[in-house]
């Protein structure tokens, strides 16, 4: 679960985000635009275009803000037995899934847009777009995931398709079979969907490894943490670019690291090893040879 904004222009009823969850399985998006994204609005979000309509979920996975944290959302997911997990502070693609569907949901409703302050209008078109097209994750659409059938499409309404006038002609308890035989198919066409995300994070995985060099951490090295944009921002515009010396207390094999200051005082998140130098900063933080 992700939030888009703030948006400028504002929409014409005053909405400047877009409170953006997507199923990590089928793909299928839920999405709403309100003017502030309180923990009220997150809460209700969950309740009722989540819970309500789909079932309680395993887990979901936000990133550190306040407004996706707090007491609301803990104490609704404990009453539900919602397993609620965080993503690494700064780290956009520990949260990968959400952070692609908001891109295409944006290119979408900069298409459709008019007068740039009617996105709001244009959301659940965006929405209906997003769900019925194939994802190339899954080899489907997500509505066939969730409905076990193809939705009717906007533009089949004016050009019948061949799959409607087929539907037409058939008598009413065979337009039921038909129906059924879908219902019984659903099962497994999301394991074929299964079986095809995983030949396709396989053929990622593979092209990711060939361009990435591994950046080995051992317990004990000293390293400089990069600042971020924001931390930027509240210390000076003449801040270095990083702070530090901290130590790794422990490494794990997907990159991410646990660090100390050397007060041995552990940091309260976990930081990914590409946020990181390891070695000797030189004065003004500009690296030196010895850093890897």
């Amino acid at each position: 679960m992700d939030v888009i904004g703030p948006i400028e222009p504002k929409a014409s009823n005053g909405h400047r985000f877009i409170l953006v969850a997507i199923d990590y399985f089928t793909k299928w998006v839920e999405a709403t635009s309100c003017a502030h994204v309180t923990r009220k609005v997150v809460v209700n979000f969950v309740r009722k275009n989540i819970i309500c309509c789909y079932g309680i979920p395993d887990k979901i996975i936000t990133n550190n803000g306040s407004n996706l944290n707090n007491k609301m959302m803990t104490e609704l997911c404990d009453s539900f037995k919602i397993q609620h997990h965080n993503s690494s502070p700064y780290r956009p693609k520990m949260n990968g899934a959400v952070e692609a569907a908001n891109k295409n949901i944006k290119k979408i409703i900069q298409k459709m847009v008019v007068t740039h302050k009617d996105w709001h209008e244009m959301l659940p078109y965006a929405l209906h777009g997003y769900r019925t097209s194939v994802r190339t994750s899954t080899g489907a659409t997500p509505f066939s995931l969730v409905y076990g059938m193809e939705a009717v499409l906007p533009i089949e309404a004016e050009i019948p398709s061949l799959r409607l006038l087929t539907e037409a002609k058939l008598p009413e308890n065979e337009w039921v079979q038909t129906r059924f035989d879908q219902l019984n198919l659903i099962e497994e066409k999301r394991l074929d969907a299964i079986c095809h995300g995983q030949t396709y994070q396989r053929r990622i995985k593979r092209a990711f490894d060939k361009r990435v060099q591994p950046r080995p951490f051992e317990e004990g090295d000293l390293v400089h943490l990069k600042l971020l944009p924001a931390q930027k921002d509240k210390i000076g515009k003449w801040t270095p670019n990083y702070e530090g010396p901290y130590m790794v207390k422990r490494a794990f094999s997907g990159g991410a690291l646990i660090l100390t200051n050397m007060d041995g005082e552990e940091l309260a998140y976990l930081v990914n090893s590409d946020a990181v130098l390891l070695g000797i900063i030189c004065p003004k933080t500009i690296p030196c040879s010895t850093m890897k």
